[in-house]
């Protein structure tokens, strides 16, 4: 995406969540006809009112009341069904926006590019949360308001139809009290943002405590994050006390100007029936439609603070859908089939905000079928050669060819799929053994899943349970222990069958002897696979036949496993 693209975009409103309200345009002309015959009948209660005391009244007309009651009803039933299908059709045409913008949103979340990911796992699921302000704003009473809000016009000019210059008490009043909304807002918008930053600091330790809830209590960082959580509640409520107090500006504002204008229209009225230019059921008139001239405005003030909100949220969703996804710029290459060939040519790397690099000149290559094992020292750069193998980040120099071709131009799923990884991090999500392991994916049924889940000995421990493969996992796997959750997640990495495998210190929560079993059903399901496993393991060598030695960065050694192993001091190669 071009820089003049993205500067279009921010100029214009955000494509992702105008095309969903484009697509229910239609529902929202019904929004505002019924919003148009709604305000209409709202005029007929002061009409009402004038007929009985102006005609009704003075002739004793029964039966003319009568008649004025019965269309008056059939006016108030009208309204109410009007009422009813103006909410209804506000809620249907936002449950379909929240479902379209929560799809698009979701999307870009899963394809946001390492590298250009900012704040931490809290602060961006809270900026993700904000989805539901969009929401509210489009399912609440805020848009009816809004579109309430140009029939101040006609309600003035039945006033001066009805009043004549009666209708300068509205007309003075509500500038007056859209002006005190429009000085208010800047400080509005800026304890907006405010606002926002401490509800996503508060959203960040949050998800930073209950993701580590173990750690934290066997740690003894209770202190620390009670803490930062008392803080992040203080600010969140100091500046909520802002907000609503600039809020009551408004709102006071909005009925204090509904007060003077019910009273201001009696008073000049008084004066105007003294000159028989006004009858008295032209007065009354005129001051219930005074005070609903005013009405609507109230209603906007007492939501300034909700649109507000509504605004801050937009700009925050729309930094993150306007950033660049992962994958190329034009349509992504999908491999039909894949040997397996893996070069770096000149790969350099830091990662963002870190000013030494992680990989500096990289140059290898591992040929179709061939197993591979990379060790060194902490932060020798092993684990970040498998994150750029798998596209999680780019290169900052170099290129990085799977069968000849560059993974930048590849669909990053789809190089995903011909790459499988078993990663440090042993993610488990939610749901059943059988979820976890099959991902939705379509080609891995139940005899694919047994399969993989016998090579990894998953089988071992889950067969055994009479509910085993339904059996339900709770948030990352707890309950499970450590070699168990690896289990379940090479099952997961083999039951595809990709072409290449990336293991990253696989065994590293297995018993010896569970490690053994393990690594003798893997030599033969291995075989014509590309096979990288990151290890400090000695047993998991006997897969491979060559090693590559890193530290800091570089490549030190790459050759045959016996002739790199012979050559290294073993207390050189520290566990990773």
């Amino acid at each position: 995406m071009s820089d003049d693209q993205l500067v279009g975009e921010r100029e214009g409103f955000a494509p992702w969540l105008l095309e969903p309200m484009r697509r229910n345009k239609d529902i929202y002309i019904k929004v505002t006809l019924a919003a148009v015959l709604i305000n209409i009948f709202a005029l007929t209660s002061s009409l009402f009112t004038m007929v009985v005391y102006d005609r009704v009244l003075p002739n004793n007309a029964t039966s003319s009341l009568v008649a004025l009651s019965i269309g008056f009803a059939l006016i108030v039933i009208f309204d109410f069904i009007l009422k009813m299908l103006r909410s209804y059709f506000v809620d249907v045409a936002g449950a379909r926006i929240d479902r379209e913008v929560g799809e698009s949103v979701f999307d870009r979340l899963l394809n946001i590019r390492l590298d250009r990911k900012r704040g931490s796992t809290g602060a961006l699921a809270g900026i993700v949360r904000e989805q539901e302000t969009l929401r509210d704003f489009f399912t609440s009473a805020t848009l009816s308001a809004v579109v309430d809000v140009p029939f101040i016009l006609l309600t003035m000019v039945v006033i001066a139809i009805i009043g004549g210059w009666l209708v300068l008490v509205p007309i003075v009043l509500v500038p007056l009290v859209i002006l005190v909304g429009i000085v208010t807002q800047p400080a509005m918008e800026r304890l907006a943002t405010r606002a926002m930053s401490h509800a996503l600091h508060k959203q960040s330790v949050l998800v930073e405590t209950i993701g580590g809830l173990e750690t934290v209590k066997t740690a003894g960082a209770s202190p620390i994050l009670t803490g930062r959580w008392l803080r992040s509640i203080e600010d969140n409520s100091d500046i909520s006390l802002r907000q609503r107090l600039i809020a009551n500006i408004g709102i006071t504002a909005s009925q204090s100007a509904q007060m003077v204008s019910f009273a201001a229209v009696v008073v000049v009225g008084v004066e105007m029936i003294a000159n028989r230019t006004l009858t008295m059921g032209g007065l009354i008139a005129c001051s219930i439609l005074a005070g609903r001239a005013v009405a609507p405005l109230g209603t906007i003030a007492q939501l300034l603070s909700r649109i507000t909100a509504t605004r801050t949220a937009y700009r925050q969703l729309n930094h993150l859908m306007q950033g660049r996804p992962e994958g190329p710029d034009g349509d992504p290459l999908r491999l039909a089939k894949v040997a397996g060939k893996i070069e770096f040519r000149n790969v350099h790397f830091r990662y963002p905000g870190t000013p030494e690099k992680a990989l500096e000149n990289i140059n290898f290559t591992i040929n179709p079928g061939e197993h591979v094992a990379l060790i060194g020292r902490v932060g020798s750069g092993k684990t970040t050669i498998a994150k750029l193998l798998l596209g999680l980040y780019e290169p900052e120099e170099g290129v990085i060819l799977l069968d000849g071709t560059d993974i930048r131009q590849l669909d990053p799923v789809d190089l995903r799929r011909k790459i499988a990884s078993v990663m440090q991090d042993t993610l488990l999500l939610s749901g059943s053994v059988r979820e976890n392991i099959a991902l939705g994916r379509e080609e891995i049924d139940d005899p694919a899943m047994l399969e993989a889940s016998e090579l990894a000995g998953t089988h071992q421990f889950i067969g055994q349970i009479a509910n085993g493969y339904d059996r339900r996992l709770a948030d990352r796997g707890e309950g499970l222990s450590g070699g168990q959750r690896q289990s379940i997640v090479i099952a997961r990495a083999l039951a595809a069958k990709p072409p290449v495998l990336v293991f990253d210190e696989p065994s590293s929560g297995m018993d010896t002897q569970t490690e053994n079993g393990l690594i003798e059903r893997l030599d033969a399901e291995l075989k014509e696979r590309t096979f990288i496993v990151i290890t400090h393991r000695t047993p998991f060598l006997r897969l491979t036949s060559r090693v590559i030695l890193m530290d800091r960065g570089k490549v030190l050694m790459d050759g045959p496993r016996d002739a790199v192993l012979d050559k290294i001091n073993p207390a050189r190669v520290a566990k990773s």
